[in-house]
């Protein structure tokens, strides 16, 4: 179940960065960090190499954040007894629905549609400005990536155990596409004009991805999963 559930907060990951209100931004919002322009990365290696660094020391901004999240999650609901466990994993399961209805734009929340963030102030060195706005990356949310990050956050408390595991997975997921973009820049900004919409219906599919599992997350049913013969050929490998 473990590995199921790591997966799925990877996977969490990618969608974060995935989403329509995020993803077409992502490209100037490095070149602003860096101070370098996507044409100008794509001409010269070494403004490329500026990109990339920046890239790094934004990833590891939200990284740390979500690590300590992690940390302070399992050190609360690790030791819960097990009747309260049973009654977490029942409001758990009814949130992580909730949230995989609001990606189906079934549901609505205005708390989810407002924007939660620090405002950081760009420094002269440019590498503490990507890390600063690392942590306020983490530290807020966009309308886009509310429902998904809650979800996460919902299955740690959850599964309490894992819970730095599973942040660092979903760290992870959000990290190895920030990354490929700091490197390509200019070819990613292509990229994501040339798929913009067929990229927005991803919210939807992990929207029903999120129903089902917090429906067997309610139902105490989650352990199926990783019973799944399929899902052990892939972690058996």
């Amino acid at each position: 179940m473990a590995e199921t559930t790591l997966v799925i907060a990877f996977i969490a990951g990618l969608i974060s960065f995935l989403s329509p209100c995020v993803l077409p931004l992502i490209p100037g919002f490095l070149s602003y960090m860096s101070g370098v322009s996507a044409s100008e990365a794509s001409n010269s290696s070494k403004a490329r190499a500026i990109v990339f660094l920046n890239t790094i020391f934004f990833v590891l901004g939200f990284t740390i954040v979500f690590s300590i999240l992690g940390v302070l999650i399992n050190s609360i609901f690790a030791d819960a007894a097990f009747g309260t466990r049973t009654w977490l994993g029942r409001i758990g399961g009814v949130i992580i629905i909730v949230f995989g209805l609001v990606l189906m734009k079934v549901l609505k929340l205005p708390f989810l549609e407002k924007e939660h963030k620090f405002k950081v102030k760009k420094f002269r060195i440019s590498y503490v400005t990507s890390f600063m706005f690392g942590l306020a990356f983490a530290a807020g949310w966009t309308p886009c990536i509310g429902a998904v990050l809650a979800s996460i956050l919902t299955l740690a408390a959850v599964s309490a155990n894992n819970a730095f595991y599973l942040l660092i997975s979903y760290s992870l997921g959000l990290t190895l596409p920030f990354l490929i973009t700091g490197l390509f820049v200019s070819r990613m900004q292509n990229f994501i004009q040339k798929h913009e919409k067929t990229l927005s219906y991803i919210n939807l599919v992990f929207g029903i991805l999120l129903v089902i599992l917090g429906i067997m997350v309610f139902t105490n049913t989650l352990s199926l999963i990783s019973n799944f013969t399929p899902l052990q050929n892939i972690f058996n490998v």
